[in-house]
């Protein structure tokens, strides 16, 4: 199965996520958040980053939680103004 490549508008979705984590996990530890929400470090890194920028439903609900995040507030810095 061949996935189809990512479009410039989903990455960027992808970096404001990344950004939004990064900026909500403060001085906590990727290692302290990553297995309070049940994931690797690695994974939370690659979101972060951008380099795993559609993560599933469930990963970022977790991660949400445990960062003190809505869904809401997520969804609201991660969808482009509209131009």
């Amino acid at each position: 199965m061949v996935r189809t490549p990512l479009t410039p508008e989903e990455r960027e979705r992808g970096e404001r996520l990344g950004r939004l984590l990064r900026a909500a996990r403060g001085g906590r530890s990727m290692s302290e958040v990553a297995a309070a929400a049940g994931l690797s470090a690695e994974t939370l890194r690659k979101i972060e980053t951008g380099r795993a920028p559609t993560p599933a439903f469930f990963t970022v609900a977790a991660l949400a939680s445990v960062l003190g995040l809505s869904l809401d507030e997520v969804a609201g810095h991660c969808t482009p103004l509209p131009a």
